[in-house]
C-alpha cells in the first residue's frame, strides 16, 4: 500500500512550490481560512485536479493573489461546489456529485462506524400508483436498539403520513428531518395506501448500528448455504465479519449469499477483508488498482497503487501501535451470490469487481448505483491529516473529496452500475422476513443455486413505481467509499 507519510510530505512540498514566497504555515486572514483548507486540500488531492482551472498549479503565483481570490470565493460550501469537476463525478447523472464538504466532521466520523442520530428507521418512498402525486413510505429495516424499534415498528410498515400530513415527494425529506415526529401507519391497497389509524410517535437517538444485520446456515438438501446481510462496510465491525465468517467455516458452509442491498459502502480496507474470507486461495495476488490524480501517480511507483488479498486482518491506532492483527477466517469459495439492488454503491461495488476475475459472481437483484470512486477525509491542518500539525480547532469543518478510482486487476469497472443477470425486485406489499429461507430474494438466490439455472427475470414490484427517496440519504456518508488518510 502507498506510503500515506510520503504523500502527506509531497503535498506539502507542492504546495511550497506552486505559491511562490509562500508557505501553508504563513499568517492567512481568519475571515478566509476555511477557504484557504479548502482550496489547499483540492489542489492536492481532488481526483481532477489537472482540469478544473481554479485549481491548477500556476492558478496563483504569490499568497497576496490567492488570498484576493479566497475572499471572493463566498462559503466555504459555495468555494467547494465551484471547484468540482461534476461530469467526470458521476458519468451516469452529471447533476449528482459524490465530493462533498461539512461543517461537523464529528458527525461524518461517527458515521462511517455506524454510529448515528437516527430514528432507527430505513425508509423507501414510492409514488402513489394511481398518480395522484401522494408518496407513501416503507419501512424495509429497523436498527436494534434504535427508538423505532422499541416502539414496535417492524419491516414492511407502510407510512402514508408524518405528524398527519401526507408524504409528497416535494416534502418527504423535510418530514423525517426533525429529532421526533408522528409517523402515520397504511394499508397497502394495492400500491394506493390507505391510513389504518395506527400511530407512532418516533425521536431521534444515537444509535451505533452493527452492520452484520442477519447470519444464518440454510440447509438445502447437500447445499449448506451461508446467508450474511452485511449493511456497510464499517472498519470498527472487521472482527465481528471475520468471526461471521469463522463461524461459516465450522457450519461448513458450500455456498454463500451475500446481501449487499442495503449496503451503500464505506472502507476499502474492509472491502478487501471481505474478499479475503470469500476466497482465501487468491492472498498476496491483485485485488484493485487505484488510480490518483497525476501529481500523485507521478510520484511512486506502480506497486504503490496496488490492493492485494490479505490472510491478515491489521489494524493500528493514530500512533502506528497495533490494534489488532488476526488471520482471516476464508471460505476458499469459486463462486459467490450477491444480492443488490439500487442502494448497492461503492465498497459494495468494488467486492463484486475485485472479485469477478477470480471467481463467479452471481447477482441478484437490481441496478446498482455505479461509483467506482472514492473519497478521503481532509482536515485543516498542514497536512490534512485529523492529528496533524497545526490543526485549526476553530472549526469543524472538513472535506470528503473523490481522489482516487479504483478498477480491478482487469482495468476494470462499471460506472453506470452492474446489472444483476436475476433481475428481482422488493414487492413492497410483500417484503418479508431477512434471512428467511422464504424471503423473495434470498428465495430467488437459493433456487438459483440449487437448480444451477438463472431464473427467468419476475419483477417484484409488479406494477409498482421505482422508488424515488431512500432515508439514507440524509446519512453524511452516502454512497461512500474511502481509504484511511492518518
Amino acid at each position: 500500500m502507498m506510503n500515506i507519510s510520503r504523500l502527506k510530505n509531497l503535498f506539502l512540498l507542492v504546495l511550497t512550490l506552486t505559491l511562490v514566497n509562500c508557505s501553508k504555515t504563513e499568517d492567512i486572514p481568519q475571515d478566509i481560512e476555511i477557504n484557504d483548507f479548502v482550496w489547499g486540500g483540492m489542489n492536492a488531492y481532488y481526483k481532477w485536479q489537472g482540469v478544473v482551472p481554479d485549481l491548477s498549479d500556476n492558478r496563483f503565483s504569490t499568497r497576496e493573489q490567492l488570498n484576493s481570490y479566497l475572499a471572493g470565493t463566498g462559503t466555504p460550501e459555495e468555494l467547494f461546489s465551484s471547484l468540482l469537476s461534476l461530469p467526470n463525478e458521476f458519468p451516469k447523472d452529471p447533476d449528482r456529485v459524490f465530493s462533498w464538504i461539512t461543517s461537523d466532521y464529528i458527525a461524518l466520523e461517527n458515521s462511517f462506524q455506524g454510529i448515528r442520530l437516527t430514528s432507527g428507521m430505513k425508509l423507501t418512498a414510492i409514488p402513489y400508483a394511481d398518480n395522484s402525486g401522494n408518496t407513501y413510505v416503507v419501512v424495509t429495516d429497523v436498527v436494534a436498539g434504535s427508538d423505532a424499534a422499541t416502539k414496535g415498528v417492524t419491516r414492511g410498515m407502510i407510512i402514508s403520513e408524518v405528524n398527519g400530513t401526507q408524504i409528497t415527494s416535494g416534502n418527504v425529506n423535510s418530514l423525517f428531518a426533525p429529532n421526533s415526529f408522528t409517523i402515520g401507519i397504511a394499508d397497502f391497497n394495492g400500491g394506493n395506501p390507505v391510513a389504518n389509524g395506527t400511530t407512532f410517535d418516533i425521536s431521534k437517538t444515537e444509535v451505533t448500528e452493527n452492520p452484520i444485520k442477519v447470519t444464518t446456515i440454510i440447509n438445502q438438501g447437500a447445499n449448506r448455504i451461508g446467508y450474511l446481510m452485511y449493511n456497510q462496510f464499517a472498519s470498527d465491525f472487521d472482527a465481528q465479519l471475520n468471526q461471521a465468517f469463522a463461524d461459516f467455516q465450522t457450519g461448513g458452509v458450500t455456498d454463500l449469499v451475500l446481501d449487499l442491498r442495503y449496503n451503500g459502502g464505506g472502507s476499502v480496507n474492509s472491502a478487501i477483508y471481505l474478499s479475503s474470507m470469500i476466497t482465501g486461495q487468491f492472498n498476496g495476488e491483485v485485488f484493485a488498482n487505484k488510480i490518483w490524480n497525476e501529481k500523485v501517480m507521478a510520484s511512486f511507483s506502480s506497486e504503490s497503487f496496488i490492493d492485494r488479498f490479505t490472510n491478515r486482518i491489521i489494524k493500528k491506532d493514530n500512533n502506528g501501535n497495533t490494534t489488532l492483527d488476526e488471520a482471516i477466517s476464508s471460505l476458499n469459495l469459486n463462486t459467490v451470490y450477491i444480492i443488490v439492488s439500487e442502494q448497492t454503491a461503492s465498497a459494495s461495488e468494488l467486492v463484486i469487481n475485485g472479485l469477478r476475475p477470480y471467481i463467479d459472481v452471481n447477482l441478484i437483484g437490481t441496478e446498482t448505483v455505479g461509483k467506482q470512486v472514492a473519497s478521503i477525509t481532509l482536515y485543516d491542518s498542514d497536512d490534512y491529516t485529523r492529528n496533524g500539525p497545526n490543526f485549526n480547532s476553530r472549526h469543524t469543518y472538513a472535506m470528503q473529496p473523490i481522489v482516487l478510482e479504483i478498477q480491478n486487476k482487469d482495468g476494470q469497472n462499471e460506472p453506470n452500475g452492474f446489472t444483476a443477470e436475476v433481475q428481482i425486485s422488493e414487492d413492497y406489499s410483500n417484503l418479508g422476513i431477512l434471512g428467511d429461507p422464504t424471503e423473495p430474494l434470498l428465495a430467488r438466490a437459493i433456487q438459483y443455486i440449487t437448480t444451477g439455472s438463472k431464473p427467468s427475470p419476475i419483477l417484484g414490484r409488479r406494477n409498482q413505481e421505482k422508488p424515488i427517496w431512500n432515508s439514507q440519504m440524509r446519512n453524511p456518508d452516502y454512497n461512500t467509499m474511502y481509504i484511511t488518510f492518518k
